[in-house]
C-alpha cells in the first residue's frame, strides 16, 4: 500500500480549546489543556514528517465542525475529525466553509 503524500492534522487554537471540550463526544480522550494537547500534536507530526509525509495541518472550529458533522449524519468524535482534516487537505475551501 502506498503511502499518502499529504494528510490532514485536526489543529486546534488555543481560543476554542475549552469549548471543543464541550461539543466532542469524545472529550474525556482529549489532553485537559490546550497545552497538553499541542505539546502531544506536534510530537506527532513531527513523526510523521519524519517519515516523509507532509502534514496540513487544518483548524478545527467547534461550531462550524458540529454544523459540518450535523450535515453529513457523523459524530463529533475523533473519526470525524480526521476525516474533515483529510478531506479539508484536499479542498482547503471546506476547513473554510465550515467557519460560522
Amino acid at each position: 500500500m502506498d503511502r499518502p503524500r499529504s494528510v490532514g492534522m485536526p489543529w486546534y487554537r488555543a481560543q476554542d480549546y475549552s469549548r471543543l471540550l464541550e461539543v466532542m463526544e469524545d472529550a474525556d480522550r482529549l489532553p485537559g489543556s490546550h497545552e497538553a494537547w499541542r505539546l502531544s500534536a506536534e510530537q506527532v507530526e513531527g513523526e510523521v514528517k519524519r517519515s516523509g509525509v507532509a502534514v496540513v495541518r487544518v483548524v478545527i472550529e467547534p461550531d462550524g465542525f458540529v454544523a459540518w458533522c450535523t450535515a453529513h449524519g457523523l459524530r463529533a468524535n475523533a473519526a470525524s475529525r480526521a476525516r474533515f482534516a483529510n478531506e479539508s487537505a484536499a479542498d482547503p475551501g471546506l476547513a473554510a466553509a465550515a467557519r460560522p
